[in-house]
């Protein structure tokens, strides 16, 4: 535990000012996240060097498929989160309170480094919310950048601008879920607001590499001029930026049935209208290779492990460049 940064007295306590919810905190309470608590009129973080899990994942699990594809990177997660979704996949770090190890940013950079030798690149903070565990994201995020490799930010998007501007100089790059794109959704199902995520989304991805992951839940978020808005928005960005729809399953406190694949399938052809680059998730190994957005030749197949670009990544057939930063190990 240590001091929590941006906060400010308040006539009932303290203000947190770290993301848009702007708790305000009562002496011996904590905010909405349940890791930030007033002691003593002090705010605290509560989770700072508290690891809840962490695993050498895939960095195509994140999901990030352009961002050096087919390395590894090392994934760390805590606990709380400023969001409540009810279909929340780590509800049991996020909502509850799991067992934890102690792990200082020196020992998180030496893990990693000890990880070089499968291929790993750096750290990525995930499972739980990482702007909810800032202290010590920012802490581990300026020694691993000393130490020459990646931070990846795995997020909700919900942080307010003060903070993500201090942080983003030391992120390579980060995956942003867009629950939805309706206020309506984003209130009663997430405990959030679009607005403020989309203001994330802009900003970051004029700092580092952005890929986008939308959760379609059916019946909630799923109806085609939703998808048109979304892909339309994100396009007007950048149209390189990856987005990745994702296929709801029972989890936590929602029992709707699964996404029928008809669904996803209708989501990506609508957002491939918008955006060069559209993949499906949880849905075995459909939708999950790169095509050139000019010639439309597979230029990775993630079914086959193989990538058909010689070098510099670009296409073999029109000389496009495919948009990917960094090397391709697949």
């Amino acid at each position: 535990m240590r001091e929590a940064m941006y906060y400010r007295p308040h006539e009932q306590g303290l203000r947190c000012s770290l993301c848009p919810k702007k708790c305000i905190i009562r002496e011996g309470a904590t905010g909405f996240c349940r890791v930030r608590k007033n002691i003593g009129n002090t705010l605290y973080t509560e989770n700072y060097g508290e690891c809840s899990s962490y695993a050498l994942d895939p960095i195509e699990k994140k999901p990030l498929y352009h961002f050096y594809p087919g390395s590894t990177i090392l994934s760390l997660g805590t606990w709380g989160c400023n969001f409540s979704c009810s279909f929340c996949q780590n509800w049991e770090i996020a909502q509850e309170d799991p067992k934890t190890m102690k792990l200082s940013p020196d020992q998180a950079v030496e893990l990693a480094r000890q990880e070089k030798k499968n291929r790993n690149i750096g750290l990525a903070y995930t499972y739980s919310e990482p702007s909810v565990w800032y202290e010590y994201v920012l802490d581990t995020a300026k020694a691993i950048k000393q130490a020459g490799m990646k931070n990846v930010l795995i997020t909700n998007g919900f942080i307010n601008r003060e903070p993500l501007e201090e942080i983003l100089p030391y992120i390579d790059a980060m995956n942003i879920d867009i629950k939805a794109f309706n206020k309506e959704y984003y209130q009663k199902v997430c405990a959030g607001e679009l607005e403020d995520v989309k203001e994330t989304v802009a900003l970051a991805s004029s700092a580092c590499h952005v890929e986008i992951t939308t959760l379609l839940v059916p019946g909630l978020n799923d109806k085609k001029d939703e998808i048109e808005q979304l892909s339309t928005w994100l396009g007007k960005i950048n149209a390189d930026i990856p987005l990745h729809f994702s296929r709801y399953f029972p989890n936590y406190k929602m029992d709707l049935p699964p996404t029928p694949e008809s669904t996803m399938i209708m989501a990506q052809e609508i957002a491939r209208k918008q955006l060069h680059y559209v993949y499906l998730g949880n849905l075995g190994e459909k939708g999950i290779n790169t095509y050139c957005p000019q010639c439309d030749k597979l230029v990775i197949d993630r079914k086959k492990w193989h990538s058909e670009m010689e070098n510099r990544n670009i296409c073999p057939q029109c000389k496009n460049p495919i948009y990917i930063i960094g090397e391709v190990s697949i």
